[in-house]
């Protein structure tokens, strides 16, 4: 099964998705993106556990 998370579920405006197979393919691709897209290098425990509550499967 295949996890998605959009960005803008946590992000407002974002229009950024990622994917992978598990959890943490997705947070790892998720962090990636953070890093690109909003120039965050750390992710806070906060934010993660958005980042968590966001994922689903498509």
């Amino acid at each position: 099964m295949t996890l998605e998370l959009r960005c803008g579920d946590v992000v407002t405006g974002c229009e950024g998705v990622v994917s992978g197979n598990t959890e943490e393919e997705v947070l790892t691709a998720a962090a990636a993106h953070a890093a690109e897209a909003h120039d965050l290098t750390t992710i806070d425990p906060a934010t993660e556990r958005a980042l968590v509550a966001a994922i689903h499967p498509v």
